[in-house]
């Protein structure tokens, strides 16, 4: 049976995201943390309440009857620090997920500054995503100090503090007190798996210091950020949050299952590492000076893809694995009322033939920064080419993963011209890697020849969305960072305007008009802000300085008031849409801003 939905969701955009580089949690304005996954990004989350209700899981320590309630991030981090003000006093609540101690720990911390106020805790822990209610038992720990332990099936997470709350008749546990000036209660859960002993009890004003030393030290590392300097350093603090410390994956969100369509079906879990999102974040970040991640992701990727590249995936698990099958969770309401809610990703079957181009373009990028590869990824990037070259030719199912009949996407023939490009120009710039030339630019010179001949509108000129079309597609402007067009090309210039005429809503673009059927499913979403970023970095590279500027300008309007974007944004309602926060927006993002300046010359 599914619970009903919330009738009044709160907005995406209240809530902020913390992590440790291994998970992450979305806390909402009044202190609920309503999604969490433990102890990874794709590990079933125990608090649920996102896609649900309180009864689904969530973890709330507030301040009743504020009148005022303001957050921020302490600084350049993900410690997150909530102010409530109430007629009689006001009290700051403090939330960090540690980084680097090998642990899965979220810490909480409420102090009161002024006068006095009344707390209400509730702690309802859901496993499997809401649907499992664990056995809870009270007991002390080594150091005699009382602990909850929630536990069902392999999973289990550990509650303490200097006041914990007491078990309700609705199986939850709850806590209403009264705090004066000077005090403070400390708590802290932690995830471990059901069959070890509990861990010692964390340090918790140690962890936030050290969490917060620790996201300062990376950010600092950055060359210079330019001219929206906040905005884009939060932007690579983002796509740092969502690489996972120990593997080196890059993830393409936190959240599963937040619609793309309120009430409607487009609902995808973006906890996993797709090459192509991967790609991209590694360019942005060797853009701007982090070489760590590139070198953590190229391994993943050596160990990801490993085998026939017949086998290549789009997608991976967190740790490389394959196996990721799609399901409905029934017993979820979802966001909105937006149902199925999913899990797991069937696109992970589908044949995306411009993935490989991104990739290579990204170790390409990576070799030009000093990232010299070993002769395995060299290899690795051979034998995969290889296997592009044998069904380049064929259908597949394109950047936006359609779910309708096999197209030939002019996208997916670029990035395959971009794959045989960026193997030619490694192959011409780093001698220790050889490969077939010849054979390799005569495909190259064919495949281009291809897309010039059947891509393109047989009156306007302008790149289609795929051979036969006469419909542009916001991945089109992917054209001039693979270098297959130039800024200045009447093509380029032909695509940009039919982008601008079907796709430019209020500032931001739309991938493609759904109308077209395309997709295989109902129609009906709303601009996508990386597509949106595309097109300021298009206007920035084409010398349209000014509009470039006032592009950027309506669409940075889209982050939360942390900085945050989402997948989608909707202009008519002002709200953001869909899976959050996304590195794909955050990239494009990065990446709009430094073509930007460098078009004006701060570069």
């Amino acid at each position: 049976m599914t619970t009903p939905a919330k009738e009044h969701p709160i907005p995406i955009s209240e809530y902020a995201v913390i992590g440790d580089g291994n998970t992450a949690a979305l806390i909402s304005r009044s202190g609920s943390i309503d999604w969490m996954c433990l102890p990874r990004f794709d590990s079933p989350a125990c608090f649920a309440a996102l896609l649900g209700t309180n009864q689904h899981g969530h973890w709330l320590l507030t301040v009743q009857d504020a009148v005022d309630i303001e957050r921020r991030y302490i600084g350049e981090t993900f410690v997150l620090e909530t102010t409530f003000t109430t007629a009689r006093g006001v009290a700051r609540l403090t939330d960090a997920m540690p980084l680097g101690s090998g642990r899965a720990d979220c810490v909480r911390h409420l102090e009161v500054l002024e006068g006095e106020v009344t707390v209400e805790h509730e702690w309802v822990v859901r496993f499997d995503y809401g649907e499992r209610t664990p056995w809870i038992h009270r007991s002390k720990d080594g150091a005699d100090k009382e602990i909850i332990r929630a536990t069902a099936g392999a999973d289990s997470v550990i509650l303490r503090g200097d006041r914990l709350p007491y078990a309700s008749a609705a199986n939850m546990h709850v806590d209403h007190f009264q705090l004066q000036e000077g005090q403070s209660v400390e708590l802290a859960m932690t995830w471990v798996p059901s069959w070890a002993d509990a861990p010692p009890a964390v340090n918790i004003s140690r962890a936030i210091e050290k969490t917060h030393e620790r996201w300062v030290e990376w950010v600092r590392t950055s060359t210079d950020t330019g001219e929206h300097d906040d905005l884009v350093r939060r932007s690579l603090l983002v796509l740092r949050l969502l690489t996972h410390h120990e593997t080196g994956g890059i993830v393409a969100a936190a959240t599963a299952s937040l619609p793309e369509q309120l009430g409607g079906e487009r609902n995808w879990d973006y906890r996993f590492c797709w090459l192509r999102d991967a790609s991209l974040t590694v360019e942005a970040l060797i853009e701007y000076g982090y070489h760590w991640e590139a070198q953590r992701w190229r391994a993943w990727l050596l160990r990801a893809v490993a085998g026939d590249p017949d086998d290549l995936q789009i997608m991976y698990g967190v740790d490389g694995g394959r196996h990721l099958p799609e399901r409905h969770l029934d017993h979820l309401p979802g966001y909105a009322n937006s149902r199925p809610v999913r899990v797991g990703n069937a696109a992970v079957k589908q044949i995306q033939n411009d993935v490989l181009g991104e990739v290579m373009s990204a170790l390409f990028a990576a070799r030009q920064a000093g990232l010299d590869g070993d002769r395995d990824s060299w290899s690795l990037q051979r034998f995969l080419l290889n296997g592009l070259l044998r069904h380049w030719h064929l259908p597949d199912r394109g950047i936006w993963e359609i779910r309708g009949a096999p197209q030939h996407f002019t996208h997916s023939k670029i990035m395959v011209w971009g794959a045989l490009d960026r193997a030619i120009r490694t192959v011409e710039q780093f001698p220790d890697c050889d490969g077939p030339l010849d054979h390799w630019r005569r495909m190259r010179a064919f495949v281009r020849d291809d897309i010039l001949k059947r891509g393109t509108h047989p009156e306007t000129g302008a790149l289609v969305q795929y051979y036969g079309a006469t419909h542009t597609d916001a991945a089109l402007l992917q054209a001039l960072h693979m270098g297959f067009l130039d800024a200045q090309d009447p093509i380029f210039k032909a695509t940009v305007e039919a982008i601008e005429s079907e796709l430019l809503v209020d500032g931001f673009v739309l991938r493609y008009r759904t109308e077209h059927e395309v997709d295989g499913l109902p129609p009906g979403e709303h601009p996508f802000l990386a597509c949106s970023f595309w097109l300021v970095d298009a206007y920035a590279r084409m010398g349209r300085i000014s509009d470039a500027e006032k592009l950027l300008e309506i669409q940075t309007g889209a982050a939360s008031d942390l900085g945050l974007f989402s997948e989608e944004y909707d202009p008519a309602n002002s709200r953001m849409i869909g899976n959050y926060p996304q590195a794909f927006s955050h990239l494009a993002f990065v990446r709009a801003a430094w073509s930007l300046d460098r078009a004006k010359g701060l570069r």
